[in-house]
């Protein structure tokens, strides 16, 4: 080894750390490579968007050439496979990210996992489905650069907003949300059903926690869990017509909403979960009744083997409203789905004898039917609540969460 010549141990100290990517040429450099991070991540929520994945990225990049930013594709598992048209894309454009969800199901909660996985100081929220005016995002940007605000919000309602092609009902729709949505938002908004809006980490940061993530109205839930008053820019957009694919607007979706602003607020008090769980509950009485009618009253079948097929209707009619409403982020399918019913119909016969033997302990005690019954139904409804949640929806959601 020559005299001052380093050991091939030794670290070469360089005056001047090399630049990531310095040493590729122009050439070879991927699409997109930046040095520096992010100063803005768009959020886009998937689900069945495959076909609009190459035309939304053309359109960011047309109209944010200026800026540093990324985004991030949420996927929620999607059957047509829109996360590996993602994927595609990502190894094209190293701006391109992609985190998709194995057994859970929402916009909102979807947007928050997005939101985590980024690190720039400014977070967009837009729709994968081409409805939402992209060219507003430098606008959004400029905003919340310059001005004290903590989130900038794209508005079809304000003075120059509106909505091409939407039909009658939608609308109507809409209008009733954006009312019934003062109950639990405060601020002055135009468009708290919005799905259109950027917001700074900051914000984004305080909230995080109080957040319920339920359903897809995540500016509302944005609004009613922040610690304090957030202040807001609204700026007008045309809402357009879908490209491709189809709507995730249902009833589901409106069930969805009215969780939301149930946590709202009574959330603090009890589980939004267990309210649906027990209204869902509720509702099983009227086909318990309903079906027992029909078979003893009307068909004249004895009461015993009515009262068992009226009990299993019930619990089904039970297990299947839950699965679409109470626990639709977590949604048995196919064989899971039968799997998950034997286990619910288990669990509540376990909860109707802890019922009936502690109404009929506390009778034999105090003698006050009413309140003895009230008490085991209680009980009975906790357990199945509790034992639900374990058996038969968490532990698949374990299950997919391990794949």
């Amino acid at each position: 080894m020559k005299p001052n010549q380093p050991s091939p141990l030794e670290p070469v100290l360089l005056s001047q750390p090399a630049p990531l990517f310095a040493h590729l040429d122009e050439h070879y450099r991927p699409a997109g490579a930046q040095i520096r991070g992010a100063e803005l991540s768009i959020i886009v929520p998937t689900f069945n968007e495959r076909e609009n994945v190459t035309e939304l990225l053309g359109r960011l990049d047309s109209c944010l050439k200026r800026y540093l930013w990324e985004v991030i594709f949420v996927d929620d598992d999607s059957p047509d496979a829109t996360a590996n048209a993602v994927r595609e894309a990502a190894q094209k454009d190293g701006r391109v990210r992609c985190v998709q969800r194995l057994g859970r199901r929402g916009l909102s909660s979807a947007c928050v996992e997005g939101m985590l996985a980024s690190s720039a100081p400014y977070l967009a929220v837009i729709d994968g489905d081409l409805q939402h005016d992209e060219t507003l995002l430098p606008s959004m940007l400029e905003v919340l650069k310059k001005e004290e605000l903590d989130v900038v919000v794209g508005s079809r309602y304000v003075q120059g907003g509106g909505v091409l092609e939407w039909e009658r009902s939608r609308a109507t729709m809409s209008r009733m949300a954006t009312w019934i949505s003062r109950l639990v938002v405060r601020a002055e908004l135009t468009d708290p059903m919005s799905g259109f809006f950027m917001i700074r980490r900051e914000a984004f940061a305080a909230t995080v926690r109080n957040l319920s993530a339920i359903g897809f109205k995540i500016l509302l839930d944005f609004f009613a869990s922040s610690p304090r008053a957030l202040r807001f820019k609204e700026l007008p957009y045309q809402f357009r017509p879908r490209r491709a694919g189809n709507s995730k607007l249902d009833s589901q979706a409106i069930c969805e909403y009215g969780m939301l602003l149930l946590d709202k607020l009574v959330g603090h008090l009890f589980p939004v979960r267990f309210i649906a769980f027990v209204l869902v509950g509720g509702f099983g009485i009227v086909v318990h009744l309903a079906t027992l009618t029909v078979l003893f009253r009307i068909l004249g079948i004895a009461f015993l083997p009515s009262q068992i097929v009226a009990t299993l209707v019930a619990m089904t009619s039970n297990f299947t409203l839950n699965n679409v409403l109470t626990y639709r982020d977590m949604q048995l399918r196919g064989w899971q789905w039968l799997r998950g019913w034997a286990a619910f119909v288990l669990v509540c016969s376990i909860g109707a004898l802890a019922n009936v033997g502690i109404s009929e302990q506390l009778f034999e005690r105090n003698s006050r039917w009413l309140l003895d019954a009230m008490a085991g139904v209680a009980v009975g409804t906790v357990w199945n609540y509790s034992m639900s949640m374990v058996y038969t929806w968490k532990s698949y959601r374990r299950q997919r969460s391990s794949l």
